[in-house]
């Protein structure tokens, strides 16, 4: 089942929801948002598949049409922005390490391999799939922001003017809400762009805290339930009108250093991330970027992130904002 939702022209909300990418979506009846849909879900003990198929089905919708408009919202957003977080984890796929261990290699001059990258990424094939009852090693976990950097799919990814790079990070997704009760439920998987400033980090290790602290964008579509062992799909950048580059990226546990579920513990073992209404959105990790290939983005570029088995692409144009004067002020 793959679940979204849109704006309507009065304000409103719809939940479109179709079983498969190439099947006609219909709105969910008397839905007024995921979010609500998933926290009914949640504190009623019911699966979000048995909660949807309760309300029924009203009319179809083309979500061709509607992305055409720049109608797609978020596929789930918080009536209160700051209760939704953006986090992610990274060096958790086989390969993610090698461009950014040679990039802190450099800018550190140590010797590729004997970086704190490399280190962490050893750590993850050695410890990051416990068996089942026992913890796994932690991995590496940044802080994006709130639900106000999170970008609906089709609007802009707009990188602040102190910026020195604005580039895409394909990755997956996983979506949770918290129960009145405290209790996690995950509702499913995501294309996301992860969207980040490289050449920050790459002056330091220390600065990948800043280069995190970007938005970033999901969907369209979420992918309920359980996702597939091993994902494929596709990231590319269009510029004037033609593909500037593309390149095939993997994902799912096959192709991971981590299993999802050592991931989703060590964000969730924190009581801070547990609190009742709040929404996650979490992202796993890519082994794939256009940095890596010497891409170098500019204003009006396209990024476009497909993956089989996950619904509509996910696009979103880079854009630059202005210069702004930020004054502190005493009181």
């Amino acid at each position: 089942m793959l679940i979204s939702q849109f704006s309507n022209p009065d304000g409103s909300i719809s939940v479109a929801v179709r079983t498969a990418a190439g099947e006609p979506a219909r709105v969910v009846a008397g839905a007024a948002s995921v979010y609500a849909l998933a926290l009914e879900a949640a504190d009623s003990g019911k699966s979000l598949a048995a909660t949807i198929e309760a309300k029924g089905y009203g009319e179809s919708v083309d979500l061709a049409a509607i992305a055409e408009a720049g109608r797609f919202l978020p596929p789930i957003t918080h009536p209160d922005p700051a209760h939704l977080h953006l986090t992610g984890t990274g060096l958790t796929h086989l390969g993610s390490a090698a461009t950014r261990d040679a990039m802190h290699a450099a800018a550190s001059k140590v010797e590729e391999g004997a970086t704190d990258t490399m280190k962490m990424f050893k750590m993850g094939l050695e410890g990051g799939k416990p068996a089942a009852g026992e913890t796994g090693v932690q991995p590496e976990w940044f802080y994006k922001g709130n639900g106000t950097q999170s970008v609906a799919p089709g609007a802009d990814l707009v990188s602040p003017s102190f910026a020195k790079d604005g580039g895409e990070e394909p990755e997956m997704a996983g979506i949770y809400v918290i129960s009145s009760k405290g209790d996690v439920f995950r509702l499913g998987f995501a294309v996301a762009n992860e969207f980040s400033d490289h050449v920050t980090e790459r002056v330091n290790y220390l600065y990948l805290a800043h280069s995190k602290l970007r938005p970033a964008s999901f969907g369209p579509e979420i992918r309920v339930g359980e996702p597939p062992a091993d994902i494929r799909g596709t990231s590319r950048i269009w510029r004037d009108g033609a593909v500037l580059w593309e390149k095939p990226f993997l994902s799912g546990e096959t192709n991971m250093s981590h299993s999802f579920a050592n991931l989703e513990y060590h964000h969730f073992k924190y009581g801070l991330f547990r609190q009742p209404g709040d929404v996650h959105v979490h992202m796993f990790g890519t082994a794939t970027l256009s940095f890596g290939d010497g891409i170098e983005t500019r204003a009006g570029d396209l990024f476009e992130i497909e993956a089989e088995g996950f619904g509509a692409p996910l696009r979103n144009r880079l854009a630059i904002a202005e210069t702004e004067t930020v004054e502190i002020h005493g009181l």
